[in-house]
C-alpha cells in the first residue's frame, strides 16, 4: 500500500512498504519539519482536544484510507454466534475457579450477576453508536466523534492493550486445558525459567503457536471465520449443557453452606476480575462495517448474545460450587478437575475438549476485532497507515491482524493469568465508562443546536456524575465502614442524573435504534463501571498508569503530528471541493 498525498489520497506503488507507509505525513518529511512540528505541539494538542470528528467523516473519508472496502457478509445470526464465540472462554473456564476459591466462594454467581448487569448496560451504549456509525473502529470511532481525538486515542491504546492481554490470557488457558485433555497436569507444558521474576517465569510456547494459527485463520476471510466460529460455538454450547446437567447430577448442597465467606467485599472484588469473562462483546461492534443491516442486526446480535451469556455463566458458576467445596477448586482447570473429584474421570476429557473449542473461538473473534480496531486507528494516522491496509483478495486487514497476534503471542509466552486478568479489567472498565459518557454527550450536545447555558449545565452534570461515582468507589476501596460517605455520594449521583434529565433538553434523537432510559442507563453504566474499578489491586493500577504514560509519549512525539497533518490536509481538500462546486455553479 502506498503513502498519502497532501490531500489524503492514496498513492499506489504496488507491493512492499517504505517509509511512507509509516511516516508519510508532512511533519516527518524532514528533520526541519519534525522539529517545527514539535515546537508547535501545544497549539496542536489544543486543536486536537477541541476538535471532534463527524459521523460522515468516519463513514466515508476515514474509511477510504484502507483503499479497499470490507465485505458486507454478516447478519444478526452471525453476530449472536460471534458474541458467544467472543466471550465464553477462559473467563468462565478458569477465572470462575480462581475467584470462587480466593474471593467470593459460592457467591461467585452473584459476582457474575453484577458483572453481567454492568456489561449489559455497556452493550446498550455500544449498540446505538454501532447502528449510527457502522465502522470497524468501534469505541475508538465513537469517542472521536463525541469526545475528540485525544480521549479517543487514550481509549484506543487501552482497547489494544485489552485485546492483547485478553488474547494472551485465553492462549495461556488454552494450554492448561490442552494438558488436561491429554491426561496431564494443567501446568505440565509450561517451562520454568529461574532467571525471570515471579509471575513472568512460566514460559508457554504452546500459547504462541496457537496465536500464530489463529492469526492465519483470521486473515483469510471474515465469513469463513464466521462459519468456523458458528460450528465451534455449537459444539461449545453442547459441552456447556453437558457440564451443567452432569454437574448438577453430582451436586452436593452442603457445599453451599458457607455461601459468601468474604462477604460483599469478596463478591465485588471477584466481580471486578470476572468482568474479564464478559470482555469480547465490543469486538462484535467492530464488525458493523461488515454487517448487511446494522440497524436491525447489531442490537439483536449484541443484546441477544449478552443475555444468553449471562444466564450461562450463572448456571455454570452454580454448578461448579455445588460439585466441590469452594476451597478445593483447582485454579487452572476447575471444571475438569471437579469432575475428576466427584468420580467422573472420563467427563474431564469432554470438559477439556469443550473448553478448548470455546477458547479457540474467543481467540478467533478477538483476533478479528482487535485487527479492525487497529485498522481504524491507523486510518486516522494516529498509528502508521500500514496497519490500515485491507487486502483486496480476502477483504481483511492482514497487516493489523498479524501485528496484533504477534504482540499477543509475546505477552502470552511470559505472563501469568492473574496478572493479565486484573490489568485487563481496568482497561475494559475505563473504556466502557468513557463510551457511556460519550453517549450522554451525543444525546445532549450538538454543535449549533445546544445553547451555551445548556452546554455548561451538561458539563457540570457529567462532572458531578463522574465525581460522585469516583467517591463511592474510593469509599469502597479504602474500606470505609461508615454509611455517611455513601449517603452523600450516591444521592449526588442520583440528583445529578435527575437534573440532567429535567434541565437539559436532548439535542439529538437516534435515527434507527436508540438506548432506552437516557440519561439513566448510561449514567448507571458510568457508576457501576467506576465502582468496580475500586475493587482492583494497586499493582494493576501502576501497570495501567505506566502503559497510559507510554501512550501519551508516543502521541506527543508521533501520533499527534501525523493525525494533525492528516486532518488539515483533508480539511483543505474539502474546502477546495466546495470552492470548485461554487465556481461550477457560478458558471
Amino acid at each position: 500500500m502506498g503513502g498519502t498525498s497532501e490531500t489524503g489520497e492514496i498513492r499506489r506503488r504496488g507491493c512492499g512498504c517504505s517509509k511512507d507507509d509509516f511516516l508519510s505525513e508532512e511533519s516527518f518529511q524532514s528533520f526541519g519539519n519534525y522539529f517545527k512540528a514539535l515546537g508547535d505541539t501545544p497549539a496542536r494538542i489544543k486543536d486536537r482536544l477541541l476538535t471532534r470528528s463527524l459521523d460522515t467523516l468516519e463513514l466515508h473519508e476515514v474509511k477510504a484510507q484502507s483503499e479497499h472496502e470490507m465485505k458486507k457478509t454478516l447478519t444478526w445470526w452471525d453476530l449472536i454466534w460471534f458474541g458467544i464465540g467472543a466471550v465464553i472462554g477462559a473467563g468462565i473456564f478458569v477465572l470462575t475457579g480462581i475467584e470462587a476459591k480466593e474471593d467470593a466462594g459460592p457467591a461467585v454467581v452473584l459476582s457474575y450477576v453484577v458483572s453481567g448487569i454492568s456489561s449489559l448496560l455497556s452493550v446498550f451504549c455500544y449498540t446505538e453508536f454501532a447502528v449510527e456509525i457502522p465502522v470497524a473502529g468501534g469505541s475508538f470511532a465513537y469517542l472521536r466523534v463525541e469526545l475528540g481525538d485525544f480521549v479517543a486515542y487514550i481509549a484506543a491504546g487501552n482497547i489494544l492493550l485489552e485485546y492483547v492481554i485478553g488474547g494472551a490470557a485465553v492462549a495461556r488457558s488454552w494450554t492448561s486445558y490442552f494438558a488436561t485433555l491429554l491426561g496431564r497436569h494443567p501446568m505440565d507444558f509450561l517451562i520454568k525459567s529461574s532467571s525471570l521474576p515471579d509471575g513472568y517465569n512460566l514460559l508457554d510456547p504452546i500459547a504462541v503457536g496457537v496465536c500464530i494459527l489463529i492469526g492465519i485463520l483470521a486473515s483469510l476471510n471474515t465469513k469463513g471465520s464466521s462459519r468456523l466460529n458458528y460450528v465451534a460455538s455449537i459444539v461449545h454450547v453442547i459441552v456447556i449443557l453437558f457440564i451443567i446437567i452432569a454437574g448438577l447430577i453430582k451436586a452436593n448442597p452442603e457445599n453451599y453452606s458457607n455461601f459468601a465467606p468474604n462477604g460483599a467485599r469478596g463478591v465485588f472484588q471477584a466481580s471486578a476480575v470476572l468482568f474479564f469473562a464478559y470482555v469480547g462483546f465490543d469486538a462484535v461492534s467492530t464488525l458493523a462495517e461488515e454487517t448487511k443491516n446494522p440497524g436491525r442486526d447489531i442490537p439483536i446480535g449484541l443484546i441477544g448474545s449478552m443475555v444468553l451469556i449471562t444466564i450461562v455463566y450463572c448456571l455454570m458458576a452454580i454448578t461448579l460450587c455445588l460439585m466441590q467445596p469452594y476451597y478445593q477448586i483447582d485454579a487452572n482447570a476447575p471444571f475438569s478437575v471437579a469432575f475428576e473429584a466427584v468420580g467422573w474421570n472420563w467427563a474431564k476429557y469432554i470438559v477439556a475438549a469443550g473448553a478448548l473449542k470455546g477458547m479457540t473461538s474467543v481467540l478467533l473473534v478477538s483476533a478479528i476485532g482487535q485487527a479492525r480496531y487497529l485498522t481504524h486507528i491507523a486510518r486516522t494516522h494516529m498509528m502508521p497507515l500500514w496497519f490500515a491496509r485491507v487486502d483486496e483478495r480476502t477483504g481483511t486487514p492482514v497487516n493489523a491482524t498479524a501485528s496484533m497476534l504477534l504482540a499477543t503471542g509475546f505477552i502470552a509466552f511470559f505472563t501469568k493469568l492473574d496478572i493479565l486478568s486484573n490489568l485487563l479489567s481496568i482497561s475494559t472498565l475505563f473504556i466502557f465508562m468513557t463510551v457511556a459518557v460519550a453517549l450522554i454527550v451525543r444525546r445532549y450536545y450538538a454543535s449549533g443546536t445546544t445553547t451555551s447555558p445548556d452546554r455548561n449545565k451538561l458539563i457540570a452534570f457529567i462532572l458531578l456524575i463522574l465525581s460522585s461515582s469516583i467517591a463511592t468507589s474510593l469509599f469502597w476501596a479504602i474500606n470505609i465502614s461508615s454509611l455517611v460517605g455513601y449517603c452523600i455520594s450516591i444521592p449526588i449521583w442520583f440528583l445529578s442524573t435527575l437534573g440532567l434529565q429535567l434541565s437539559v433538553p436532548q439535542a439529538r434523537q437516534p435515527k434507527t435504534w436508540g438506548v432506552p432510559l437516557v440519561p439513566w442507563l448510561p449514567s448507571a453504566s458510568i457508576f457501576i463501571n467506576i465502582f468496580l474499578l475500586g475493587s482492583i489491586d494497586k499493582d494493576s493500577y501502576i501497570r495501567f498508569a505506566m502503559w497510559t504514560g507510554l501512550l501519551i509519549v508516543y502521541y506527543v512525539l508521533v501520533g499527534l503530528h501525523a493525525s494533525y497533518d492528516t486532518a488539515k490536509a483533508a480539511e483543505r481538500k474539502r474546502n477546495q471541493g466546495e470552492a470548485q462546486s461554487k465556481l461550477e455553479e457560478g458558471n
